[in-house]
């Protein structure tokens, strides 16, 4: 499709949203001009195989603009956009990844009545020309190993959890079948023995890269956080290759606090959102405990929340909280835990020394 010179000097942004499914994806090409309407050149279906990812980019070079900005937005669909994504980013095209939350989010601002494969892609346009969205960054493999192997673990782990109750119901009813509980037997042994040998291949892909082992090994000296900890949070962050900073970090996790107020009719209590990945906050969860047992500082925090609130999990909570921005900070600054460091703020701060000591002591 041909646009004219005078067509062509009003562009000011170029966007082409994707919506992919497994077998197939649509996109549309949309353009903004300097008065900022918004229009859709076109839009088609193409395979979603690396036949239609080559016909996907002649198309899109054909429609685009050289001289004026242009990205791509692709919707998170399960794993169905890695490979797109994959090849697009290896063959230098801008590309944003937009989560379905954020997605149907905007496109209930469009007040769009009928959802089709088409209408998602325009929306998915419109959202690249409107707002300011990151860049999309390929995660390093061993940062994909990491995420892929460890949920693989979670799985295998359930699967054990699962079969122990299922084994303990059977062995404790008046007539338990023998022949069922030798199965549930093997398969449990089967199980046990598949996990430990994803947590055997953990290790050595972390073996592997000195610079990642030098990190964890220096992560793992917070109290509490062991190596797979470690590895599921590095794991799911991709490295924390996108996170700018503690506080996005907090989003992307779902520890932000959220509430609802307008006037004196609308008044919730304050939550975190969980609008984030649960597996990091599930990893999280018994560090937490571990340090609250066992870090004097993390026990006084716990401490004065449940005193505060009465509630001792939102307490486990906000240390969980500090622990994952703790990670960030080692990560990020490559240093090791510093036990002192809370008593050394304070003093910089300038309580007494004696104020501090008997506080710990407390």
């Amino acid at each position: 499709m041909k646009l004219n010179k005078k067509f062509m000097k009003e562009i000011i942004k170029q966007c082409v949203g994707i919506d992919i499914a497994k077998a197939d994806f649509v996109a549309t090409f949309g353009v903004c001009d300097v008065d900022r309407e918004i229009r859709f050149l076109k839009s088609k279906k193409f395979i979603n195989n690396e036949e239609g990812f080559v016909e996907f980019s002649n198309w899109v070079n054909t429609l685009s603009v050289a001289e004026v900005s242009l990205i791509l937005v692709l919707e998170v669909t399960g794993v169905y956009h890695e490979k797109c994504s994959h090849f697009l980013v290896d063959n230098g095209f801008d590309i944003c990844i937009a989560f379905p939350k954020r997605s149907k989010d905007f496109m209930r601002t469009l007040k769009i009545k009928k959802v089709t494969d088409k209408i998602a892609s325009q929306s998915l346009a419109t959202m690249g020309l409107e707002k300011k969205l990151d860049l999309w960054k390929k995660p390093e493999k061993i940062y994909y190993d990491l995420k892929h192997l460890n949920r693989e673990k979670e799985k295998i782990q359930d699967q054990i959890t699962q079969l122990k109750n299922q084994l303990h119901a059977e062995s404790a009813g008046i007539w338990p079948n023998k022949s069922s509980i030798n199965r549930m037997n093997s398969t449990l042994k089967l199980l046990q023995k598949q996990r430990l040998q994803v947590l055997d291949e953990i290790t050595q892909v972390v073996q592997k890269d000195k610079n990642l082992f030098d990190k964890l090994t220096r992560i793992t000296t917070i109290p509490g956080v062991g190596l797979m900890t470690a590895t599921t949070i590095i794991g799911e962050t991709n490295g924390f290759n996108l996170i700018k900073n503690k506080r996005q970090l907090v989003s992307y996790v779902g520890y932000d606090v959220i509430n609802q107020e307008s006037g004196s009719s609308v008044l919730t209590k304050a939550r975190i959102s969980k609008r984030g990945n649960r597996r990091i906050r599930k990893a999280l969860h018994m560090p937490a405990l571990t340090s609250i047992r066992h870090n004097l500082h993390d026990k006084d925090m716990f401490l004065r929340i449940v005193s505060r609130t009465g509630i001792k999990m939102k307490a486990a909570v906000a240390i969980q909280r500090k622990i994952l921005a703790l990670i960030y900070t080692l990560w990020k600054s490559e240093t090791v835990y510093d036990p002192e460091y809370e008593q050394k703020k304070r003093v910089a701060q300038g309580y007494p020394t004696s104020w501090i000591k008997s506080a710990q002591e407390s």
